[in-house]
């Protein structure tokens, strides 16, 4: 007898008029499951699409002398060595006439079958990753490399870079002046634009260490010592450019996986 006068019948017993014959058992009713029976599931064709398509790290750089150019091949030789992902060069457009490039005795680019095309900014869409190079200029990029950001702002607008990786190599005179600073004064191009920021820290290992010769690069990036432009990079120098190169090609792989491009990430 229940509270309120009422009786509660038992969870054990029937309905009156029911039998036990009559009760439905949901555990046993319906169609057993095969436990050997494989599952499908259905693949998300984006996902498929992500995961056969060959991804691509766009090393945009701007090299007056060369030197910067010799480290995005090194750079280009890291990416191309990862599977699945494929590096491609391209310069910025120059901003100098061709007079005053000869003044300054700057190598002609003669446009043989080894020259790099150049690059217009909306091409920048097309890139999974993005490593951008360019010689110092007072402890900051080139005037050649700003002028290239700048022409970027319909893609700022559109934040069509947002969530893309992207990282720097440089270029200085001496090993004060500027293997630091050039990268992270650069950062801010990024900032902007929303893109993500990999610097190659110390992943390098016991290169990052050697000092029984001059070397260029940091954390920041890779790098070459130019000296008075005469100076050919060491082999250090190609090395960790090379690692940069499948240090990002590795990061962009990452990236790539579905998990990384669910909807609402931004990276969709």
């Amino acid at each position: 007898m229940g509270k309120g006068g009422g009786c509660v019948p038992s969870k054990n017993r029937p309905p009156k008029g029911v039998s036990d014959q009559d009760l439905q058992n949901p555990e046993s009713d319906g169609p057993v499951p095969d436990q050997n029976q494989t599952q499908t599931t259905q693949t998300n064709p984006i996902d498929h699409a992500i995961a056969q398509r060959q991804l691509r790290v766009f090393i945009v750089f701007y090299s007056m002398y060369g030197h910067v150019e010799v480290l995005a091949r090194r750079i280009k030789k890291g990416v191309d060595s990862m599977d699945g992902v494929e590096g491609f060069l391209y310069r910025v457009p120059e901003t100098l006439s061709s007079e005053v490039l000869e003044q300054m005795k700057v190598p002609k680019k003669d446009g043989n079958a080894d020259e790099v095309p150049v690059i217009l900014a909306e091409r920048l869409v097309e890139a999974d990753g993005l490593l951008f190079g360019f010689p110092t200029r007072y402890g900051s990029m080139a005037a050649q490399m700003k002028a290239f950001f700048d022409s970027t702002g319909h893609l700022w607008r559109e934040q069509r870079l947002a969530g893309v990786p992207a990282g720097f190599f440089v270029s200085t005179g001496t090993q004060g002046g500027g293997q630091e600073t050039t990268a992270w004064t650069a950062i801010t191009q990024l900032a902007h634009h929303g893109m993500l920021y990999v610097p190659i820290g110390y992943t390098f290992g016991a290169g990052m260490f050697e000092m029984d010769s001059l070397r260029g690069g940091s954390p920041y990036g890779a790098g070459v010592l130019s000296g008075d432009g005469t100076r050919k990079p060491s082999e250090t120098e190609l090395a960790l450019a090379e690692h940069q190169g499948k240090y990002m090609a590795g990061i962009v792989k990452r990236f790539a996986q579905p998990s990384f491009r669910a909807p609402g990430l931004g990276l969709d």
